[in-house]
């Protein structure tokens, strides 16, 4: 793809339009950057991009720079109906996402993971996979550093991770990876699509571009997933807690087992230290990807001994007057509280937050069964008491510290508080890591 002389837009100055804008000035492509925010609330941007060949239209978008122009790199904050998005592509003009761009750099085999839950941990797993069985390995996207910042850096590598989101997906043309991952699809992101297949829809397309000389690592287990997988063009590859698979990766007691080609590997799971059901399946879908892109056996079981969980994803944070506190502050969506709310018993559940618009009803059973108390916070509470309040003995907290509070005063020794919301944090914090924070620091002053 030859950027020289190129006219491009960036719509969008966060993190992935940034690094796409200083990669194409670096090609010199002639550059504008646009952005709804003015020159103060962008002063940091602007210093770090100083000095490259860079126009900038900031507090506004001039509908000239979408129509006249050769492509636009759109941020994936920007909703797909934007209509300067609709008059580019009505005029002719290609718009695509930072991780098609780079897609089109990047020659190393590319391993992506898409889902509503389980993206990140899986991502990071499988780039330590790689890099404990010696592989040169990049990891990016939706985690960490823009795809855009490998092929900028001029670096070699033999594999890469990334960690893809719906919205980035939403702007592809070209992207394939040689092995897709979906692992899973809830009801999230409902502010953002129209509908829930819109967002299937769009993580769907992950698969899109694949042949059969790729591989699709599917969930077994999600009949939704599994569906939607019958019509994918890629050599399909499915894990699963459930079933025993001839092709695949499943559990049995106590190992998982990897089904390849008429070969078989066993992985014993007892010394493993990420704990719960949903990082059974992220480790399982990790496995997948990596050992079907020549990782070996030794050396991954060795990493899984020693591979911990990442913050805010089900952390134990202490345990005081016999109760046990865990921290998925990250657990945004109902699909992923469902997970954390399988993996223990006897729960005081602290949830709410800033409601995203999907049905709280899918949780109804797992809290009947394993829930005794449910404290709610935030705007959503009104609306989760009502769909789930009838399930467990139900109490409402104006404060994530006075929830903290309750529940140590309601919860049973031997039992368990976990703080799982359900719900984005924005109505009462800056982001889930400064909600996690103000749990864990409640927590350690019980």
């Amino acid at each position: 793809m030859e950027l020289k002389h190129t006219k491009i837009t960036v719509m969008g100055l966060a993190k992935t339009g940034v690094a796409s804008a200083r990669f194409l000035a670096q090609q010199g492509a002639r550059v504008t950057a646009t952005d709804m925010r003015d020159e103060t609330a962008l002063a940091g941007v602007l210093a770090e991009l100083a000095g490259l060949d860079i126009r900038f239209v900031l507090g506004r978008h001039d509908e000239a720079d979408f129509t006249a122009t050769d492509l636009v790199v759109v941020s994936p904050g920007v909703p797909q109906e934007h209509p300067l998005l609709r008059k580019a592509t009505e005029t002719g003009v290609t718009v695509v996402s930072e991780i098609e761009l780079a897609s089109r750099f990047i020659t190393a085999p590319l391993v992506a993971i898409t889902g509503t839950n389980g993206k990140t941990t899986t991502t990071t797993l499988v780039g330590e996979l790689f890099q404990a069985n010696g592989f040169s390995t990049y990891v990016g996207g939706n985690i960490g550093d823009p795809l855009i910042d490998l092929p900028a850096s001029g670096e070699t590598v033999e594999r890469v991770a990334a960690e893809i989101s719906s919205f980035q997906l939403e702007w592809i043309s070209s992207f394939r990876p040689k092995v897709a991952a979906l692992l899973n699809i809830t009801e999230d992101h409902l502010d953002r699509y129209q509908g829930y297949q819109e967002y299937i829809n769009a993580k769907l397309r992950i698969f899109e571009n694949q042949t059969a000389d790729d591989f699709a690592v599917v969930n077994r287990d999600d009949e939704l997933v599994w569906q939607a997988a019958q019509s994918l063009k890629a050599q399909l590859f499915p894990f699963s807690r459930k079933h025993e698979l001839t092709e695949g990766m499943f559990w049995r007691e106590g190992e998982l087992v990897y089904r390849h080609n008429g070969h078989e590997l066993c992985f014993p799971t007892a010394d493993f230290r990420l704990q719960g059901v949903h990082n059974l399946e992220n480790i399982m879908a990790a496995l997948a990807c990596t050992l079907l892109l020549g990782c070996q056996h030794d050396t991954s079981l060795e990493l899984l001994n020693h591979f911990e969980a990442l913050h805010h994803r089900m952390e134990f944070v202490r345990e005081v007057a016999g109760v046990r506190y865990f921290e998925d502050s990250k657990a945004t969506n109902v699909g992923s509280v469902a997970k954390a709310l399988e993996s223990f018993e006897n729960i005081t559940l602290i949830a709410g937050g800033k409601d995203k618009g999907g049905s709280y009803a899918p949780l109804a059973e797992l809290v009947q069964q394993r829930v005794r108390h449910l404290v709610l916070i935030g705007e959503a509470a009104e609306r989760m008491q009502q769909e789930l309040g009838g399930f467990a003995a139900t109490h409402r907290s104006q404060t994530l510290e006075e929830a903290v509070q309750l529940c140590a005063s309601l919860t049973a020794p031997g039992d368990v508080v976990l703080l799982s919301p359900a719900c984005s944090s924005f109505d009462m914090f800056k982001d889930y890591e400064e909600r996690a924070q103000r749990f864990i620091a409640v927590v350690k002053g019980l």
